[in-house]
Formats: structure tokens, sequence, C-alpha cells
């Protein structure tokens, strides 16, 4: 048995996988556990290396920082790719008062760490360690380190002090968070589920959905005029996809000649249809779509190369095959095209033609649902490497003693916003099937729990057995607590914020992917993913700023 002995305390690869694997497994049964209705979920990953890491069960230390530092950039890189596309869509809507409610949050907590400062007579290398840990921001605590080691009177004992107070703050800051949901859930009597069809219905709201409506033409002045010439058509974004004209339904083009007593189909938003109507003449009794002709309907998805990023008329599908495309879904909005719209890989396009005609703008435009789950890996870690070099990007600010960077979470994050938002650079892709976002979601914050645990579990316990241990986590509840409570109930009773968008929020503030991956777990709802993205450069930029703040003007 001595091999087993030595797969568990040596120092080898093997030992550092067993470790994870078992630290991952129990932390997921213990996430799984309920206590009035309430699971740690993910965060039981957490508990779990905490325990292994007290009874002495740790990894080596630089195969442990490598897989924390990996599993936070896949976490952050899949959340990035999950919400780019309807990214700036959403801070344009909400992104100014979300953002506010963040900057709140980290005001308020910078005020907290200073009253305990001034009334609780701890020193600031401390208080500045207490507020990076309980707020869960590893570059604000790399950020106080740096400042502290440009005072004169740095010694190597107050560079320990930021790391302690983290370690003991850590824990809460992430039990903080998700007990601040739990509490704004229990006071304000909120169902999840109804949160998340009431942020669904906003989400449908704000789009206009595609119906169709069949017209007689009556009015004379478009009598011997082209479809492209109705006026107003183009602009409204209505397609007219098929014309009954001498008992035959055709597909219509452009340069299709329309008469009076002519039926078309029209394809649009409602309003538009309307507007369209009272140009053209009346609703039709007759359906077209129901009418026997070789016109038929089917459903593509783009996912051939070539023809990403141009545009639909350039593309030509009227002239070349007689088809045409009357309503495009990207990430599960419908909608019609205009003609200069550009196509992304996985657009499910909805043309109108003849079977033959179908048939070859299918092969034009891939239709390979093969091709559109199988997931494009050079794309992943070429998104993670500029996502590594925007976040080591150093950004020098006035008086400050060291350059501020987004990190290995913030630069990451971005990139991948900005990369799925553009969908495509030459022959790379930035598609990423659900399933396997999920998957590597997962893997990511299992492997950053897991690792936190095993790194802070040898000293926690005695942090808080003895010394001033519970004093400080005491203090670090004050400066978790505080700011989302005063912030999550006055966004909540003032301005009715959606509860899922509002969990979000307080993890976006909190730079705290375990709960946003909480929040994830008690909705299907992209709401908290959306939130989290909306608010976190800015907060990231924020914390690290206010850590050196606190360092540099009230160090005593």
């Amino acid at each position: 048995m001595d091999w087993l002995k030595v797969l568990f305390t040596g120092d080898t690869i093997a030992q550092a996988v067993l470790i994870l694997s078992l630290v991952s497994a129990l932390g997921f049964f213990i996430g799984s556990i309920r206590v009035y209705g309430i699971s740690l979920g993910i965060a039981g990953v957490l508990f779990s290396g905490l325990l292994f890491g007290h009874y002495g069960l740790r990894i080596n230390t630089h195969v442990l920082e490598f897989a924390r530092e990996f599993g936070l950039i896949l976490f952050v890189y899949t959340i990035g790719v999950q919400v780019g596309p309807g990214f700036l869509a959403s801070l344009r809507k909400q992104g100014l008062p979300l953002n506010l409610m963040a900057f709140s949050i980290v005001l308020l907590g910078a005020l907290v760490t200073l009253a305990i400062f001034y009334l609780g007579g701890i020193n600031m290398e401390i208080a500045v360690g207490l507020f990076s840990g309980a707020t869960t921001n590893t570059p604000a605590l790399g950020a106080a380190q740096q400042a502290l080691k440009g005072l004169p009177s740095f010694t190597e004992e107050m560079g320990k002090m930021p790391g302690l107070g983290y370690a003991v703050a850590y824990p809460f800051g992430i039990m903080g968070i998700i007990l601040t949901m739990g509490l704004v859930r229990l006071l304000f009597r909120i169902s999840p589920a109804n949160e998340s069809l009431e942020f669904a219905k906003q989400q449908q709201a704000n789009i206009h959905k595609v119906l169709t409506l069949n017209l007689t033409v009556t009015n004379a002045n478009l009598n011997g005029v082209t479809i492209k010439q109705i006026p107003g058509l183009t602009e409204s974004g209505v397609v007219i996809s098929r014309i009954f004209k001498s008992k035959e339904v055709k597909v219509a083009k452009p340069d299709s000649i329309i008469n009076t007593g002519d039926t078309i189909l029209a394809v649009g938003p409602q309003d538009k249809l309307e507007e369209i109507r009272m140009v053209i003449g009346e609703v039709a009794m007759l359906d077209l779509k129901s009418v026997p002709s070789h016109v038929m309907t089917q459903r593509v998805i783009v996912t051939r190369k070539d023809v990403l990023g141009k545009a639909i008329e350039d593309l030509d599908l009227d002239g070349t095959h007689g088809v045409k495309i009357t309503r495009i879904n990207r990430g599960e909005i419908e909608f019609t095209p205009t003609p200069g719209f550009d196509l992304k890989f996985g657009d499910a396009v909805i043309v109108v033609g003849d079977e033959s005609g179908i048939q070859r703008a299918s092969a034009q435009l891939g239709n390979s649902s093969k091709f559109l789950n199988h997931p494009q890996v050079v794309p992943i870690f070429v998104g993670i490497a500029l996502g590594i070099l925007v976040g080591s990007w150093p950004v020098q600010f006035p008086s400050m003693p060291a350059p501020v960077k987004l990190g290995l979470a913030g630069g990451p994050l971005l990139a991948a916003i900005f990369l799925s938002r553009l969908g495509r650079i030459g022959p790379i892709i930035w598609y990423m099937p659900q399933s396997a976002n999920f998957i590597l979601r997962e893997l990511g914050i299992t492997l950053f729990l897991s690792c936190v645990g095993l790194k802070a579990g040898d000293k926690f316990i005695e942090t808080l057995t003895t010394g001033p241990g519970l004093v400080w986590m005491g203090y670090a509840a004050l400066i978790t607590l505080v700011p989302l409570l005063i912030v999550g109930i006055v966004a909540r009773a003032a301005y009715k914020t959606n509860y899922m968008t509002l969990c979000g929020v307080l993890a976006g503030s909190m730079t705290d992917p375990p709960a946003l991956a909480f929040a994830n777990t008690i909705t299907s709802s992209d709401a908290p993913s959306v939130s989290y993205a909306t608010v976190y450069p800015l907060t990231m930029l924020l914390r690290v700023l206010t850590a050196q703040i606190l360092v540099l003007f009230f160090m005593k």
C-alpha cells in the first residue's frame, strides 16, 4: 500500500490530478445539499478545497497556480463568448443604470473599509487585504501589494499582511454575495422562475415579432412597378416573398412586376406590415402559403466560410438560384433582413423558392449541422491568447506607483465579448456550440475554486481560531454585506430591477465568478451573465484603482 500513500502525498502530476478530481467531486456533492431550499451550488467546491487543504492534502504550488489561473480564464472567456453577440444591445439599453449600481457597491465597500481602518484599529495593509478578499478580487490584492512595495516604509512582514487578510476574507466574500442574493429573494418573496420569464418577456418586448400578411394590390399607382420600387418597402424591413399572378404562385424577386389585382405575401414586423398595407392595398382573403405550387420554404444554416460577412444582396440568391431570404434567426431572435445585412456563422435563414433552387442555395450557404456542432478549437486558444495580451497591457495613471492592468480575468472576458461580436477574422470563426461552452465553463470554475480552497485551507482554521482571525472575518463580512444589501434592496424596492439581472450585477460588482455560477444554477436565463459582463470591465478597473488609493493615501 506504499504506492497509495505516495500517490496521495507525493509531488507528482498524478497526485495533483487526483487531488483536484477528488476535491471537485466532493465539492459538487456538498453543493447539492439543500437547506431550506438553498444550496451552495458550485461554491461547494471551494469548501471542499478548504477541507482538503486543512488536512494537508495539497498539490505542487506551480501546478496549483497554473490550474487556478487557467480555470479562471476558461470561465470568463466562455462567459464572454456567450454574452458577446448581445452585449452591445444590452449595454445601450441598461448599461448606465447597472454600472451605477456596481459603482455604488465599490464606493460603499471602500467607505466601509476606511471606517474599519479608523474605528477598528487595524493597519491599512490588513484592511486592504480584507477589502480585496471580501470583494473576491485578486487583481486588487496584487495592485495593493505593488503599491505597498513602492512605499519607503515597506518591509517583508508588511508585504505578507494583505495576503493573509485576503485569505481570511475570501470564503465569506463568496458566501456573502450568495447570502445577499438569498436575503433579497426572501425579503421580496421572489420566484426565480417568474423573474426569468419576466426577463424573457422584456427581451421579447424589445423585439418586433415577424409575421406574414397576404395583400391584394389595389393602389393604381403601383400598377406596372417592380417590387423594389414600392415606396417605403426597403426602409420598412418588410420582405415580399411570394406573388400570385395569372393563377400561379411565384417567388417574388426585386424586379418582379406587380399589377392591381395581384396578391402578394409580405413578411415583417406587425407595425411595418400595417404601413405597407396602407401603401399597397387591402388584406387578401387568399393565403398564398396554402395555394398548391412549386414554391416551398426551408430553414438553412449558414456554415460555409466564404459567405460569412457578405451582404445578402452580394450573394444574389435571387438571380443565381431563384430563391429569397425572408427571415433570419440569430441568437434566438427572428427578424427580416435588409439587402445589406451581413451573414454570420450559425445564422438560420428562411429561404423561399423551388426545390432545386433551395438545394443550390443550401449548398452555397453550407447548411451543415455537423460543422455547426463541431467545436472550433483554434479560435478558443487564439481568443485566450489575445485576452491575455489585453489583460497584461499596463495603463499608467497619474500618481499611481504601478500601472493598472485588467489581468487574467478582465482581459479574456473583453476579448471574448469583442471577438464573438465580430464573428470572424479571416479563416477563424469565433463560434462555440452551447454544449461546448457549458462544459468548458464548468470545468474552468471548478478548477479555480478547487485551487483557491486548497491554497487557503492550511491556514484558514488556524487564523480563525487563534489571534484576530474571527475579528478580521467580521470586518470582512461588513465590507461584503453592507454595500451589497444596500444596493440590492434599493435596486429592487425603488427601481424594480429584475432579480436575475440584479444577481448578475451583484456578482459582477464583486468580480466574483463563483457567485455568477451560483446565480446561473437557479435560472435558465442568460440575464445574470449579461448583466455580469455589462458591469465587469468598469468594476475591475475601479477595484484595482481603489485598492491602490487606499494604500497610497491612507497608510499611516
